[in-house]
């Protein structure tokens, strides 16, 4: 029996006003799965993220999520329902401590007692974390603000974790850690979609990957024949694949 897929994609196309930015994308994502997402600047990137949350509203097509179709649902509605984002440059609530920022991750949840259970994972996870438990995130290192960022998306219980761009303005140290909790998340049963501009990283951890250009999916593949074919330089740089 084949397996259904968490998050779909079909035919969608969206556009910002009269400007239209994706064209005819289709993605399916398993569960249990780490998908990236890859291509160039202004490939569609970012956008395809914003279509799943409905921040973008498709033109036409469907947004899919565990069977049910949230083209016209809120973005509240999609994140009470399962996706979380750990997004573009952090942005965490930079007056607030680790910990409340970590509280505004959980506030859709109603169980509590689990919630702060889950807060202990965090810390165990990132032990960082628990040493700055008090700090506001502005006086936070860019690694910590990712860390806080990534414990915080967590603490919603997602079926579907969004990454945007995770290892943008971290040093190469800091990268390989990152990738390393990203893979750890995953192999714990949580699914992954994320977008990277690094794609040699993303994909040494990730099962598939879905490459954009100029808002087209142009290739589509496992990620280990994706690190091996040779159409990945000219997707990024563009021209005919």
């Amino acid at each position: 029996m084949e397996t259904k897929p968490i998050l779909e994609l079909k035919q969608v196309n969206a556009c910002y006003g009269k400007i239209q930015v994706l064209y005819n994308i289709n993605m399916r994502i398993l569960p249990g799965e780490l998908i990236c997402l890859l291509g160039g600047n202004a490939s569609g990137k970012s956008t395809t993220l914003k279509t799943i949350l409905g921040i973008v509203r498709p033109r036409d097509g469907r947004v899919i999520l565990n069977g049910e179709t949230i083209n016209k649902k809120p973005t509240n509605y999609i994140i009470r329902n399962g996706v979380s984002i750990v997004p573009e440059n952090r942005r965490i609530f930079p007056r607030m401590t680790v910990l409340e920022n970590l509280e505004i991750g959980a506030m859709h949840r109603k169980d509590k007692s689990q919630v702060k259970r889950d807060i202990e994972a965090m810390f165990e996870l990132f032990p960082r974390l628990k040493q700055r438990i008090g700090r506001q995130g502005m006086v936070l290192s860019g690694g910590e603000q990712q860390m806080l960022a990534m414990a915080r998306a967590l603490l919603s219980n997602p079926s579907v974790l969004l990454m945007d761009e995770p290892s943008m303005g971290l040093s190469p140290a800091l990268v390989d850690q990152q990738f390393e909790i990203i893979e750890n998340i995953n192999k714990k049963g949580t699914t992954i979609l994320m977008v990277e501009q690094n794609a040699t990283m993303a994909l040494s951890i990730a099962d598939r990957g879905y490459v954009l250009q100029t808002g087209e999916i142009v290739l589509d593949d496992t990620a280990e024949n994706l690190l091996h074919h040779s159409g990945m330089q000219t997707a990024y740089l563009g021209g005919e694949l």
